[in-house]
């Protein structure tokens, strides 16, 4: 409990009336912590703090790295600045020593300002000095953490850059001359990388891509939201849990440019926010995320799975999840694969607004993603053509998009379209189309196009699981009471597969509905049939014991 003589033994309160001082002082949450343990985070909702033992450290996310800018010591105080500007804490702080903080909210400290002029000044000044800190930091801070030099046409230049864009990593990219150049040069923070790829990017950058353990409680593969769901719920139950993740975290949600019925965001949330956020929360709980890494192979042990990574290592897990999401069902027709990444792309990255701008785009879909890119898009391309095989949009496709792409006036939609060939020597140039009406005769047109990017259906990717995996006839992951084969006594837990211990959730599983919100709460719920599965193997290995 924070007593008037702890807060007299500080600075700021030495001119406080004793009467002011004791007030303050019941109403102070009273905090005590660990070397390492975290006070507050940056972006939540700021407090006042006064130190009255030990040390803190002020850590600001600067280009993706936590950068400690200074320590408050045994009589300062933070947290004035953001409470002041109305906004967000605006750096992490944590006990650099064993601390005991006193805690004081926004009211309380406008107060302190408004009853003792000695504090106010005291911290005014303060809050100046800071102020002239942050102008100098934002001076001297570097703009990107990666420098890319390389051919747009350059298959590996594009996918480095579609993972650091993908992963929230700021860098400068210089197209090399001539464009058919295939040399790259990456750099990393002022370090030239030898013969680039994007795993020893992802090293150079500070990405985990090797387990610090030989055994996990539970092991998920791939971080969309499903996954990323169950392992912030699993690691904040106390279960040590691994993320494997091949590419970047958020899956094709990931991408979205906006989710406008994600409920709690009235005004919507960008895909790259929404997962910003899932790993921030998951890494404050002690997730593992390995990135750059893909399970190629599962062996179901007794008790145990035992997972295979690329490059041969080999690691175990009580329980293993699956949430792999879904693929974009590929398209075929005349020169797809010559000029696949080379203007033809699966999928849609921010990244490539820029590469389009004031140029004709074509987009292949008529679901919420296709949506979602084409509205985006729309403020960079001079046009964006949507080419649906059926009739519109009304069909596949949530409304509020509807109403924003009929809003767009560079956004057409040409309904019973199909792309049947695409031209150019080094890059994308021109597509053909046919439109099949119902009624009506067919025509072809040929026509300019920077870009055509393709989303349309889903294929669930899953050979690479054990055969003895039940699938359904599109390669769907079978759960629960969807399984016609189990071959233990009690009943399968919902999401559990037909291998017990192994659980799938997301858009790869069996009749699952293919939405965020609902992939969200497969994740979550998951980790409780998860812990109950648990339960019963160590429940039935004591048995065994005795």
């Amino acid at each position: 409990m924070i007593t008037s003589s702890d807060l007299e033994k500080v600075p700021l309160f030495a001119g406080v009336e004793e009467q002011e001082r004791r007030r303050l002082a019941r109403r102070a949450a009273d905090i005590h912590l660990e070397p390492g343990e975290w006070l507050i985070r940056e972006g939540e909702e700021p407090h006042f703090f006064v130190v009255l033992e030990g040390e803190l450290e002020a850590v600001k996310d600067i280009v993706g790295q936590g950068r400690v800018l200074g320590r408050n010591a045994a009589g300062e105080f933070s947290g004035e600045t953001p409470i002041f500007m109305g906004t967000a804490s605006i750096v992490s702080v944590r006990a650099a020593t064993q601390c005991r903080v006193a805690r004081f909210d926004r009211q309380q400290l406008q107060e302190l300002v408004r009853d003792s002029p000695s504090a106010g000044e005291i911290i005014f000044q303060t809050m100046s000095t800071r102020l002239a800190l942050a102008q100098k930091l934002a001076r001297e801070t570097p703009s990107s953490r990666a420098q890319i030099s390389g051919s747009k046409y350059d298959n590996n230049c594009r996918d480095i850059r579609a993972f650091l864009s993908a992963n929230r990593i700021q860098y400068d990219w210089r197209p090399s001359t001539p464009e058919r150049e295939s040399d790259i040069t990456v750099t990393i923070e002022g370090t030239a990388l030898e013969d680039p790829t994007v795993r020893s990017v992802a090293e150079a950058l500070g990405f985990q891509t090797v387990p610090k353990l030989q055994q996990y409680d539970v092991i998920i593969v791939g971080a969309g939201p499903a996954g990323m769901a169950a392992a912030v719920y699993g690691a904040s139950e106390g279960l040590k849990v691994l993320v494997v993740e091949r590419f970047a975290a958020g899956g094709q949600a990931g991408t979205s440019t906006r989710i406008e019925n994600y409920l709690g965001f009235p005004v919507g949330i960008s895909g790259d926010e929404l997962t910003e956020r899932a790993l921030k929360q998951a890494r404050n709980f002690g997730v593992e995320i390995l990135f750059e890494r893909e399970v190629k192979e599962v062996q179901p042990l007794e008790g145990m799975h035992c997972i295979t990574l690329d490059g041969g290592d080999r690691i175990r897990a009580r329980a293993l999840l699956l949430g792999t999401g879904v693929s974009w069902h590929r398209l075929e027709f005349d020169g797809h694969d010559e000029l696949l990444g080379r203007g033809v792309l699966y999928g849609a990255s921010r990244f490539d607004g820029v590469a389009v701008t004031g140029r004709p785009i074509f987009i292949v879909g008529g679901g919420n993603s296709a949506g979602q890119a084409a509205v985006f898009y729309s403020g960079y391309a001079a046009e964006v053509t949507m080419l649906v095989r059926g009739s519109g949009l009304t069909q596949s496709m949530s409304q509020y998009l509807i109403q924003q792409i009929e809003d767009k006036a560079n956004i057409r939609v040409e309904p019973y379209t199909q792309v049947t060939a695409v031209h150019g020597e080094d890059h994308l140039e021109k597509i053909t189309t046919i439109y099949r009406p119902p009624d009506g005769p067919e025509s072809t047109c040929t026509r300019d196009a920077k870009a055509l990017f393709i989303m349309i259906g889903a294929v669930a990717k899953t050979e690479w699981l054990p055969t003895v995996l039940e699938r359904d006839n599109n390669g769907y992951i079978c759960t629960g009471r969807d399984m016609k084969t189990w071959s233990l006594e009690r009943e399968p837990f919902a999401f559990e597969t037909n291998v017990p211990g192994i659980f799938c959730v997301g858009d790869v599983r069996h009749g699952s509905v293919k939405r965020v919100a609902s992939a969200v709460g497969e994740g979550s719920v998951s980790i409780a049939f998860i812990h109950e599965y648990l339960a019963i193997a160590d429940a039935s290995a004591k048995d065994g014991a005795n």
